[in-house]
């Protein structure tokens, strides 16, 4: 494909939407480029190192952004700003590489439930909060979960989940069997009439589409898997996209702007390529998919005549409602090795408590979680134990393979005021303003964060951990006086029938220009009790498909 010839499609941002729509878009036919900011991931340069983890807040990303060409800001609630980097929790970063996340997250491929599309209807007006319901069921949902799970690959048992939403096929890979801990807490969990099942992984159980099956590798979540295992976007549709040859990948590529005609059309993109030389790549369609966060930033800064105030925003709706996951539960020591530590470590969940509980709404899934390596594992411990010195290794020594955790992500109230802007000052490496990210939560995450970890405690003390301790204990954190986001970030366009109130339609084409889409977390309406990324991409596989019907022509 020739260096910006006019083609059908951009698409900004190679993860798990991304790569879903370059896919779907070349293989019917369309000639597409899909940009990247970062690079292809190499495993040998993104080894199992702990101390380079994307999940070491402390600590750079093994696989970016790099912060310093990245910079972001901080609005606090009086006015004083600070310059964050990507290591910080507050910058809400999402990884910059081919398959973004998806090389790299724990892989958990959950459906959001029938209830999660309809949660004003179902509970009501939330005082303080833009909850809406979604402009689309579960049931219109539906048959492109069914396409992520089959052409990605999922493993699971879809019958062993009382409160699924009902599907028309079951998962193409068998699950995973229970690991030490899984299976102890899932005995318990039984034992208390909870309903325990395994969690749906988008990992091979077995091999699948050419690729191995997992190794049951402990260090999983935050890392590359070294066989390949691991069912992200940059192993599945974007190679296949690929092989059409109507696909080009440009890496280490940042967009800058969208372009738009008098008529206030979209004409293409403006951007930078890997020698920092400043391009324009001419489409007839433009897809966004760059995470909530940067894609908002994306629209905010494409202001022209008609779009002064940035593209899709005559209506002040980019960058609001931005929405993470308050990630709550309780954490267990035993007198016994309860960890054997086969990977990845979440293997086995309960969706009890995920809706329909008296004074919460929506709720969450808890689960037995991800492996704490060492140096997370020095963290996460009882109120007064040792951070230093001997009295702290002796901890580290008899207690590492003792942990027992039920940890989940809570439905959180969207907020017209937790949002993304652009700065008015600081700039990236290429002049481009940066995020600035501002607001908080919802008073209610924090009621409904203490309601889940008060149920995990209760689970734990059952199994006879000797010493609990709450996640969401009576005092609210810190992180609850700022917005949320985090690698589930969501919200920031969201979908609906209304311009008033949205930035998208219901097939996440921008209200105010008609060849601009967006395909990725920024469009979900309310971001589920679960992992939105499988959520993700059959939105990505649904507005693909409308794509085409109304862009290509043969």
């Amino acid at each position: 494909m020739d260096k910006n010839k006019q083609v059908q499609a951009v698409v900004v941002g190679a993860g798990a939407g991304g790569g879903v729509v370059a896919k779907t878009l070349a293989t019917a036919g369309m000639s597409v480029v899909l940009f990247e900011r970062g690079d292809w991931p190499v495993y040998d340069a993104h080894i199992n190192d702990e101390l380079i983890s994307q999940r070491t807040q402390e600590l750079d990303s093994a696989f970016g952004p790099d912060w310093k060409k990245h910079p972001r800001v901080y609005v606090r609630a009086d006015g004083t700003r600070e310059l964050l980097h990507a290591g910080s929790g507050a910058y809400n970063h999402v990884a910059a590489c081919v398959g973004s996340g998806t090389v790299s997250y724990g892989a958990m491929a959950w459906r959001f439930m029938r209830e999660d599309f309809r949660l004003k209807t179902i509970y009501g007006p939330v005082e303080g909060s833009t909850l809406e319901d979604w402009p689309i069921t579960y049931d219109d949902l539906e048959p492109y979960y069914e396409q992520a799970e089959w052409e990605i690959g999922v493993s699971g048992d879809a019958a062993a989940n009382p409160f699924a939403s009902p599907r028309q096929r079951p998962y193409p890979m068998p699950p995973f069997e229970y690991n030490r801990d899984g299976r102890y807490l899932a005995e318990v969990c039984q034992r208390m009439g909870l309903h325990p099942f395994p969690i749906p992984m988008l990992r091979n159980s077995v091999a699948y589409n050419g690729r191995a099956a997992c190794i049951r590798n402990r260090t999983c979540c935050g890392y590359a898997c070294p066989v390949d295992a691991k069912n992200g976007t940059q192993n599945t549709v974007i190679p296949i996209a690929l092989a059409t040859g109507r696909c080009e990948v440009r890496t280490q590529s940042v967009v800058a702007e969208i372009l738009t005609n008098n008529k206030g059309e979209a004409t293409g993109v403006r951007y930078f390529d890997k020698e920092g030389k400043e391009q324009i790549q001419p489409a007839d369609v433009v897809i966004v998919s760059g995470s909530a966060t940067e894609t908002a930033r994306l629209l905010l800064n494409s202001r022209s005549k008609l779009h002064p105030n940035g593209l899709g925003n005559n209506r002040d709706c980019v960058g609001r409602n931005l929405q993470g996951h308050a990630y709550t539960g309780a954490s267990g020591l035993f007198d016994w090795d309860i960890l054997d530590f086969v990977g990845p470590g979440a293997t086995m969940a309960i969706c009890d408590y995920n809706h329909h509980n008296p004074g919460i709404i929506g709720g969450g899934l808890l689960a037995n979680e991800f492996y704490l390596l060492p140096y997370a594992f020095s963290q996460n411990r009882p109120f007064g134990e040792a951070r230093w010195g001997k009295a702290h290794k002796d901890y580290q020594r008899k207690n590492f393979y003792r942990l027992g955790r039920m940890i989940g992500p809570i439905q959180e109230m969207p907020v017209w005021e937790a949002r993304v802007t652009v700065d008015p000052e600081v700039k990236d490496y290429w002049g481009i303003p940066v995020v600035a990210l501002s607001g908080s939560r919802h008073p209610l995450d924090f009621e409904h964060c203490r309601f889940l970890s008060i149920k995990a405690e209760e689970i734990l003390k059952e199994a006879g951990a000797v010493r609990i301790w709450r996640h969401t204990g009576d005092k609210k954190p810190a992180s609850f006086y700022g917005p949320s986001g985090g690698q589930h970030q969501a919200g920031t366009c969201r979908m609906g029938n209304d311009p008033a109130h949205s930035v998208v339609n219901a097939y996440g084409q921008v209200h105010d220009v008609d060849n601009v889409f967006i395909a990725d977390g920024s469009v979900l309406v309310t971001n589920g009790g679960f992992n939105p990324v499988l959520t993700i991409m059959a939105l990505a596989y649904r507005t693909s498909e409308y794509i085409i019907h109304h862009f290509h022509s043969s």
